[in-house]
């Protein structure tokens, strides 16, 4: 009996809703009909292995290994900024601020709109409630206590970006979403009405209360299931107010893409850029922080306009390198390239044209600093070089 007992507790566990549905119907024939499918999938704007390159008994030594595990997370509590309600009411004196919750959500307040980015609320990124990366800090307030939000943004269907509780929470509210092509089924599934959807492929702008949306190109790869069609797309999102302009990466590895998009959707105020959970097992889909400097440049989001804020990394362990790596990396490309670099803490409300946060918060909880991109070559694409400027593999 216990051990009926013990099987009914771990099936209750599992969210089956977690792995959401396959777009159907009309939605996969505009699937059928995007430049961007074909042979059955979507297609990166430049090839990309999804897999992990080498062996994968290798990859397990390094990330079991004792004293990498150790690395991976902090050794101490977190620092995360008591956000309020009221601090949320406030204004933004210049238009915008931006407030990172950890990980890849960030909320955005631009031009007297909020638009929420891929938010995640939950405990682990994971459809099991018992296993899966799990939070290395708590989220900053409560979802509720954020206040209306005008748009909620998701670049693609991962875990760490899409969260089931999450979203069931937001569907009670009378927020509408802006997601790539194919996401949209996983919402209705959820609860979220399809008059509250906008499903855009790259390079579709939608407008809500007087902001574009732009899904925009990007280099990673989608699904949520053990079968994975690859029928829901990616994206990374250009957002327009009257007065300014901000740019999310989402997930992606570095590809000369970046360069149309500042183009055509530039110069912006201030990005916000994956530099977290990247591997030479998966050099395409990921960027390091060097990569996503130069993402940052080619955007057209470098001095003397805007500022780039990291995101991707503290929150979730999702990669064999140290948990602070990305932020001191990131630190250090910044530097040498010459731009604005802000490191809010989880929670700490900023504007991007005034004071920037700046403090290494995480280095009293850090453990051993090693630096490894100082001695050993930096993680890159082998077809996307990063320029020499930025390569900062060299002993100094």
């Amino acid at each position: 009996m216990s051990g009926s007992r013990s099987l009914r507790s771990g099936l209750g566990a599992l969210r089956p809703d977690a792995f959401g549905v396959d777009p159907a119907g009309a939605r996969m024939e505009r699937i059928r009909r995007s430049p961007n499918f074909a042979d059955g999938v979507f297609q990166n704007p430049l090839g990309a292995r999804t897999r992990p390159t080498g062996s994968m008994l290798e990859f397990a030594k390094v990330y079991f290994r004792k004293e990498e595990r150790v690395l991976r997370s902090p050794s101490g509590t977190i620092p995360v900024h008591p956000t309020t309600f009221a601090d949320l009411a406030r204004e933004p004196a210049s238009g915008l601020r931006l407030t990172w919750m950890g990980h890849s959500s960030v909320l955005a307040e631009i031009d007297g709109r909020r638009v929420l980015f891929d938010p995640v609320w939950g405990d682990r990124c994971s459809p099991f409630a018992f296993a899966g990366p799990k939070r290395l800090h708590p989220v900053p307030l409560p979802l509720a206590a954020i206040g209306s939000v005008d748009v909620v943004v998701i670049s693609h269907d991962h875990y760490d970006h899409l969260d089931l509780p999450t979203i069931k929470a937001l569907a009670g509210t009378d927020t509408v979403f802006a997601v790539p092509l194919g996401v949209g089924a996983h919402l209705e599934h959820w609860g979220v009405s399809p008059d509250r959807l906008h499903e855009l492929d790259w390079n579709e702008t939608t407008k809500i209360n007087g902001i574009s949306l732009t899904a925009t190109p990007a280099r990673h790869f989608c699904g949520r299931g053990l079968r994975n069609q690859q029928h829901t797309l990616w994206a990374s999102w250009a957002v327009a107010g009257p007065e300014h302009r901000i740019y999310h990466s989402g997930d992606t590895g570095y590809f000369p893409g970046f360069k149309d998009i500042g183009a055509g959707h530039g110069p912006f105020d201030a990005t916000m850029i994956q530099i977290g959970a990247y591997s030479e097992y998966w050099p395409d889909i990921h960027m390091t922080p060097a990569e996503g400097m130069q993402a940052h440049l080619d955007l057209q989001g470098g001095r003397p306009h805007g500022v780039m804020m990291p995101i991707h990394w503290g929150t979730f362990n999702l990669a064999p390198h140290a948990w602070t790596d990305p932020a001191e990396w990131g630190m250090d490309a910044a530097e040498e390239a010459g731009q604005a670099f802000a490191t809010p803490k989880p929670g700490e409300p900023f504007e991007p044209a005034g004071d920037l946060p700046t403090d290494p918060w995480w280095r009293p909880v850090a453990g051993p600093i090693a630096r490894p991109w100082r001695r050993t070559k930096p993680v890159v694409s082998a077809s996307v070089p990063v320029p020499a400027a930025l390569d900062l593999s060299g002993e100094r």
